[in-house]
């Protein structure tokens, strides 16, 4: 299969010499393809693993050269980071903290992927239809259970493997590593965890090691209430797993939407939220994201509007304030890059102080213990995203690229269509701007016209959605979430598959978090991660 055919670049060559490869390619940074993506049914399809959010609307057609030619103007020339912490980056998003790219990468590898499925059902059409509904249901933590498998767990059934201690947080003494295990003497040691692309770059992979770590120091905290009903050690884990989906269920509604999409757009969506209510008083509007009997995955969520994140990401992070460097997303160094499925140095323990701002007594601290803020949201990746290294890019090193022509493959409809489809503003072309949301590159960005007519009133909907939300820029100090249709696709998603989840926080309205791990805010990711650190609540 020629590389036009298979963006992706991923073989039917199932060989075991092969196998390895192919996985590597199958789980791409930050928003990989899903087994059975490339299947998009435009019939009237309404369950199976994904279908269409508006089946009714036309493909938008592109020529594969223009594309290329925004992808290359979507990706930022190589610039040296500040060399002084104290300086502020005109890239960065005032409003959203940096460890926000990285939670929004761990709730993508929650809902598009199915770890019980085989590797044979890669180019599978049928496959689609074959995959249990998206939930947020923590499966990329505890894969397919204790019983079905044990090596993810320790002896009791009811705890979670750790790896090795990490070390360089001095407020954290506790800081673990995943299990690894390498398949061979001196091999890269690979992540034994529920889904292996929770250890692709070694933020989400120790964001994932907080999961495991809440999740444990949860299930001490039900053996001191001493239940009788939890002496039962399989009753004990599900009672914890149970509680765990909940809170970060509760995470996802109450802090990740309304950072990422305003809370606007939430409360038009799910108004129960801002009432204190439930969905039984006060019902969720979701007006676009249809089904019949179970919620599927719509393409234009996860191929288009929820790679917002790939715009957020910094080409350089400081992990905590005891090293002397900060590491860099990819580097030819491992000794310097952020690059995942490996066993990286031990003192690399990240202070989620630099990227929550939320955990720090003083969020405006300077030097090293600044907290770090995520890139904004606009229509500009960082210079290392566009030449991915060979083991996450396959054929296609640019991600912009990869992901505009996934997107036309797939037929979306263009930006402009489905703005119009949804009755919000469309943005005019004279407003459709390439490149970075700072003060000194706004003006001189190009218009995506500009770049070829074909473009006219016809925008990739990935670009679009970064464009839309990038109108909001003023000043290099203006916080920037996703726009009308961006944050309206994103929140009707995430509220779909909480409603189609008869076992989620919307449907049990008198829940609420834990106490002991409940600060005066309420209870978010900074309050999550607290709970991952302290085994004492």
């Amino acid at each position: 299969m020629s590389t036009n055919e298979n963006p992706d670049g991923i073989g039917n060559n199932l060989q075991p010499e092969n196998v390895a490869e192919m996985y590597r390619n199958i789980f791409r940074f930050h928003g990989s393809q899903p087994r059975g993506l490339d299947f998009f049914p435009k019939s009237p399809l309404f369950e199976g693993r994904f279908g269409r959010m508006f089946r009714t609307l036309p493909a938008a057609h592109f020529n594969q050269k223009d594309l290329e030619k925004l992808a290359a103007a979507m990706v930022a020339k190589h610039e040296d980071p500040p060399t002084s912490e104290d300086e502020i980056d005109d890239e960065e998003n005032q409003g959203i903290d940096a460890g926000y790219t990285y939670l929004g990468q761990f709730i993508d590898h929650d809902i598009t992927f199915d770890p019980a499925s085989s590797l044979q059902k890669l180019n599978d059409p049928d496959a689609l239809v074959d995959f249990r509904t998206p939930r947020f249901d923590l499966d990329n933590v505890y894969g397919r259970g204790p019983d079905d498998q044990p090596y993810l767990y320790a002896d009791d059934g009811v705890h979670l493997l750790l790896g090795r201690e990490l070390t360089g947080v001095s407020d954290d003494k506790n800081t673990h590593d995943l299990p690894r295990n390498s398949p061979s003497t001196g091999g890269r040691r690979r992540a034994l965890i529920g889904d292996p692309r929770n250890d692709e770059n070694v933020i989400v992979s120790q964001l994932q090691g907080a999961m495991l770590r809440f999740h444990n120091n949860l299930v001490d905290w039900l053996k001191r209430q001493d239940k009788p009903s939890l002496k039962d050690p399989k009753k004990l884990f599900e009672a914890a797993q149970r509680s765990v989906r909940r809170h970060y269920q509760w995470i996802l509604v109450n802090d990740f939407l309304p950072t990422i999409c305003g809370p606007d757009v939430v409360d038009e969506v799910l108004p129960h939220l801002r009432k204190g209510t439930s969905i039984f008083v006060d019902e969720p509007r979701v007006k676009f994201f249809k089904w019949q009997k179970e919620p599927y995955m719509p393409i234009e969520f996860s191929v288009a509007a929820y790679r917002f994140g790939h715009s957020m990401v910094r080409p350089i992070y400081r992990l905590n304030t005891e090293l002397p460097d900060r590491q860099e997303i990819f580097s030819q160094d491992e000794n310097k890059s952020l690059t995942g499925f490996r066993e990286f140095p031990s003192n690399w323990a990240i202070d989620w102080r630099l990227f929550f701002g939320e955990l720090r007594d003083n969020p405006s601290a300077k030097g090293k213990d600044r907290v770090q803020k995520s890139y904004k949201i606009d229509t500009s990746l960082v210079n290392p995203l566009g030449n991915l290294p060979g083991v996450i890019g396959g054929a296609i090193p640019s991600l912009a690229q990869r992901n505009l022509i996934r997107g036309w493959r797939m037929g979306l409809p263009s930006g402009q269509t489905v703005a119009r489809y949804m009755h919000l503003p469309v943005v005019p072309d004279s407003q459709l701007r390439v490149g970075k949301a700072t003060e000194g590159d706004h003006d001189k960005n190009p218009l995506l016209t500009e770049l070829s007519p074909n473009f006219k009133d016809n925008a990739p909907l990935w670009y679009y959605i970064l464009a839309e939300a990038q109108q909001a820029f003023k000043k290099n100090a203006t916080p920037i979430t996703l726009g009308p249709v961006g944050g309206r696709i994103v929140t009707e998603v995430f509220a779909g598959l909480l409603l189609g989840d008869q076992h989620s926080i919307f449907h049990r309205p008198d829940w609420q978090p834990i106490e002991d791990v409940t600060s005066k805010r309420g209870f978010g990711v900074s309050e999550f991660i607290r709970g991952a650190a302290d085994p004492g609540w």
